[in-house]
């Protein structure tokens, strides 16, 4: 059989195989020079060199620290990146549910007849640019600017997981309680509620499991964002990564990433019970 036939074949197969290739070369022609403007280079990390000083500091790694004084530490500061987390994101709630309740169009009673009246609409909008702002900014930046403003210590890491999540919290409220059932909604608004009370007895129960999964799944991630900022001084076990990496102490590395390891399925854990008791 020759070429001509061979490709036939295959292109009876599978009729989309070069619409595939086509759309695989041109993700590299995009692609490509991204990676260059990027400089990355990935060949650098299999220098005989880097393998060796990677090599060295891994095999510090076993067996991880864990001496009574160095789990007492750890405990201690284990304890303080679950606060700076929680406390972070209970922030980041109050911060965001007005925010949410304010962007939620399906919310609105000017918008129960039909199209929501021009003032409503400018204000969600300007609710929207706000947060637009509020996620736009890095919490590690904002931890450096209330790091200037209220010193060292947790309360930088608490104030900026609060303002950053608070923008990213209402967004995804916000849009989790647009894609509910409108029909319960509607028909409260109809008969006279307000947006508080159709909120809480039409939109929140539609949408309880997927806002308490997302919320759960913040706090997660409010859990490694409070070690990455304890690298710029806000506390926690991110703090104790960093002088453990300074020092390449690979046993201290090794034990407060496993701790951080059990953070995060801890946080998998208790996602899954909560939707439990909301199912």
């Amino acid at each position: 059989m020759n070429a001509a036939a061979v490709a036939s074949a295959v292109a009876a197969r599978d009729p989309a195989l070069q619409r595939r290739w086509l759309g695989l070369l041109a993700t590299a022609v995009v692609l490509w020079p991204l990676l260059v403007l990027a400089e990355f280079q990935p060949w650098t990390l299999f220098d005989a060199r880097s393998l060796r000083v990677t090599g060295r500091f891994l095999a510090e790694f076993v067996p991880p620290r864990h001496d009574a004084e160095f789990l007492a530490l750890l405990a201690r500061e284990t304890w303080r990146t679950v606060a700076i987390a929680t406390a972070g994101m209970a922030l980041a709630g109050l911060i965001a549910l007005p925010l949410a309740l304010a962007m939620t169009e399906r919310l609105s009673v000017s918008a129960v007849g039909g199209r929501m009246a021009r003032g409503p609409a400018w204000l969600r909008q300007g609710v929207r640019a706000f947060t637009v702002v509020l996620r736009s900014v890095p919490e590690l930046v904002w931890a450096l600017v209330f790091v200037r403003v209220v010193g060292l210590g947790p309360t930088a890491g608490v104030l900026a997981i609060a303002i950053a999540y608070g923008g990213m919290l209402a967004k995804v409220w916000a849009e989790i309680l647009e894609s509910a059932d409108a029909a319960p909604a509607q028909a409260l608004l109809g008969h006279g509620a307000g947006r508080l009370q159709t909120w809480l007895y039409a939109a929140l129960p539609a949408s309880a499991n997927e806002l308490a999964s997302y919320t759960v799944y913040r706090w997660e991630c409010a859990i490694r964002s409070s070690v990455v900022l304890g690298f710029v001084g806000a506390g926690g076990l991110g703090q104790q990564l960093d002088n453990a990496a300074k020092m390449f102490a690979g046993g201290e590395v090794s034990a407060i990433l496993l701790v951080f390891m059990g953070l995060v399925a801890l946080s998998d854990r208790v996602s899954a019970w909560i939707r439990r008791g909301l199912a």
